[in-house]
């Protein structure tokens, strides 16, 4: 069978990795290079733990609050969009302590099944990205972040994640005895692991491309041919791909491409920033979320540090705001008094935009509109975590073989 996947990211490309496995003649368009998408500058999670969705009960009237702050970490750029209001009002409808519940056990699953992908890759020796499991720890400095911290800790522990403990400050100390952080305490989940992105998508890339995939950079999805229901080709500016079958993971892109289609999702782009400090003069053991900053730190590598976050919706055409970067390092150094990093200059950042769907799930299957297109996008914040495992399901969709588990919760049609 000839696959088309469209998108070069984590989830196209471990789309690829196991179709291609299956025996399929696989071929990956991106518009860009696949050099510098949002699955190199992320904080490299693979994290269980992440099982609550960005739609949650208070975050849009916390938002309202941020739209004033330049250098808050969630922000919604107004502007006359009709896909943007028709997003946030699904949003907002989703925003409910009953869909947080019901998404729970489904970002739990997809997430164990994707850490369980990735630790068999990293004993193959076309892998060495530098994956570790030490745990996730998410510091607090309110009593506010550490009543949050006790309910997920709580959460955790009904999902089966009976190795999250909550750490009071000296705990805390001691498992970073190198740096003082200003901090009352911590939850660490053991469950979690981390990487390093920009390795594994280069090794991705390269085993992919050793194996025979075509990996077609650099060409715009102008188009579609269809006949009887299925999508008969792909045409780009340059080029007219035969498809069998057909995969959008094109990640924050992937409304504009579904629509070509006459298929509609509602999904914006959150554009988040990053900031790696290679050779870092200092030292963390663990990846830690900043409650109250909305950051994540990431040790990678062996001798670097990643900081990221910030949660911009925003045009995709829209200059990126060093402010931002501004207010990411500066929640650094309120819980990490130690650490000087000094703003860099606008080339030494990375920012991309992550895929947001309207109540915080991915989508991922079939569209009842054709019914050999799969889509597999709106991950957020955790395309990465979710990438192999996500890649490990559209081949099983494709293939049609038994689900490694139940999906419905993701069904791109669901709106």
């Amino acid at each position: 069978m000839k696959v088309v996947i469209i998108g070069g990211g984590i989830i196209g490309l471990s789309s690829a990795y196991y179709l291609h496995q299956s025996g399929h003649e696989v071929t990956v368009i991106d518009k860009t290079d696949m050099s510098s998408n949002c699955s190199y500058g992320n904080a490299g999670y693979v994290c269980p733990s992440h099982f609550v969705p960005l739609a949650t009960p208070g975050i849009v009237k916390q938002g309202l609050k941020w739209m004033l702050n330049s250098r808050s970490p969630f922000y919604v750029q107004p502007r006359l969009s009709w896909s943007l209001i028709d997003w946030g009002l699904k949003f907002m409808k989703a925003a409910t302590p009953e869909h947080v519940e019901r998404a729970a056990i489904p970002l739990r699953d997809i997430a164990f099944i994707s850490k369980k992908l990735y630790e068999e890759w990293a004993k193959l020796p076309q892998f060495q990205f530098a994956y570790q499991q030490k745990g996730l720890l998410e510091i607090f400095q309110t009593q506010t972040g550490g009543d949050h911290a006790k309910h997920q800790m709580e959460k955790a522990h009904e999902l089966g994640l009976t190795d999250t403990v909550l750490l009071d400050k000296d705990q805390l100390a001691a498992l970073e005895p190198q740096t003082r952080i200003n901090a009352l305490g911590a939850v660490h989940f053991q469950c979690d692991a981390h990487l390093y992105p920009n390795k594994l998508m280069q090794q991705l890339l390269a085993d992919l491309k050793q194996k025979g995939v075509r990996l077609q950079a650099n060409e715009e999805v102008t188009g579609f041919e269809n006949n009887s229901g299925k999508i008969t080709h792909v045409k780009t500016i340059s080029n007219t791909y035969e498809a069998d079958a057909v995969v959008i993971a094109s990640g924050s892109w992937s409304r504009e491409v579904a629509s070509k289609m006459n298929v509609k999702i509602p999904l914006v782009g959150g554009r988040g920033y990053s900031v790696t400090l290679e050779d870092s003069p200092y030292k963390i053991n663990y990846p830690s979320v900043l409650i109250e900053g909305r950051v994540a730190l990431t040790p990678m590598d062996g001798n670097k540090i990643r900081f990221g976050g910030t949660m911009e919706i925003t045009s995709t055409n829209t200059p990126p705001k060093m402010s931002r970067v501004e207010g990411v390092l500066n929640a650094v150094a309120n819980f990490y008094p130690d650490f000087k990093v000094p703003m860099p200059a606008i080339d030494k950042v990375w920012y991309g935009y992550r895929p947001c769907s309207a109540d915080g799930l991915p989508y991922i299957g079939r569209t009842k509109k054709w019914n050999n297109v799969v889509m597999a996008t709106g991950h957020a914040m955790v395309g990465l975590s979710l990438g192999a495992g996500t890649g490990k399901i559209v081949s099983e969709i494709i293939n049609e073989e038994k689900i490694s588990m139940n999906i419905a919760p993701f069904d791109p049609d669901r709106f």
